[in-house]
């Protein structure tokens, strides 16, 4: 499970985690997920992302099972924990990807929670990428749909990625730094929102 922090973020400072990616490699979608979650680190907080490979090891989310796999454990367990979350991910005909459903699905675990069922007044950043624009739009309307759902608050800015105009690559950069600084400004956004969940469930 990938775990990133900035060397002098304290311990018990609060977390922001990261939710998306595709499986077979690290994706564009994951790389602008980073982008995010390092600038929330900035911003003094914990991050932990659960990218591409994470999700795969998640089983299709069946509400009738009675038992857990270690690693939907381990997932519901850190989003519990969480200040805020940060959602990425690839539009697919339109819409999220099936490996993004799926873990957000499997957060009705938490339906019952007394604290905090589901994402209950928590920040929600949100990021869509797509090759082409007009995909970008529907996902992040179905990213903002779902996160309704789950009583979270999205983000009032969203990054809508177009990938074949802009390319990532493996030490965080954009091509384009317009893209580079509406990522940041997901993760500095969450971060700014998230000691109201705190206030609020802490």
């Amino acid at each position: 499970m990938a775990d990133a922090a900035a060397t002098d973020v304290q311990a018990d400072a609060p977390l922001v985690v990261g939710i998306g990616g595709t499986i077979g490699g690290i994706s564009s979608t994951e790389r602008a997920l980073r982008i995010a979650l390092d600038a929330a680190g900035r911003e003094g907080f914990r991050t932990r992302m659960f990218g591409g490979a994470d999700m795969a090891k998640l089983p299709l989310y069946d509400p009738k099972a009675t038992t857990r796999t270690p690693d939907e454990i381990e997932f519901v367990e850190t989003v519990r924990q969480a200040s805020a979350l940060i959602i990425a991910s690839p539009g697919y005909h339109g819409s999220i990807s099936g490996v993004v459903k799926n873990a957000l699905d499997l957060l009705e675990e938490t339906a019952r929670d007394v604290e905090r069922p589901y994402l209950a007044d928590m920040p929600v950043g949100l990021i869509a990428t797509a090759y082409g624009w007009q995909a970008t739009g529907s996902t992040i309307a179905a990213l903002r749909s779902i996160v309704h759902a789950l009583r979270g608050w999205p983000t009032p800015f969203a990054a809508a990625i177009n990938s074949q105009l802009t390319k990532f690559d493996e030490d965080g950069g954009a091509s384009e730094p317009a893209v580079l600084e509406q990522l940041c400004m997901v993760g500095r956004q969450v971060a700014r929102f998230a000691p109201l969940s705190i206030k609020t469930n802490g």
